[in-house]
């Protein structure tokens, strides 16, 4: 038996089973977006690191959130 890799395997159009959804677009933000976390609350984004991560400040701290932003929300 093979080891299950990391790849998704493709979807033939044969196959009875649905495709696997695509992924959801990674959300973009951008310096000065006003967002909310649901463990941090209100913050505003002081800094973006292209798709990897975004640097908020929510008041009483600051805090490096990577990518995925499940969390995250723009305002």
């Amino acid at each position: 038996m093979k080891p299950a890799s990391g790849e998704s395997r493709r979807h033939l159009s044969t196959s009875p089973f649905k495709p696997p959804p695509p992924a959801p677009p990674v959300e973009r933000f951008s310096v000065s977006d006003q967002v909310t976390h649901d463990q941090y609350g209100l913050g505003v984004v002081i800094g973006v690191e292209d798709e990897v991560a975004v640097l908020i400040d929510f008041g009483s701290r600051q805090e490096r959130i990577t990518t995925p932003f499940n969390k995250l929300y723009k305002l």
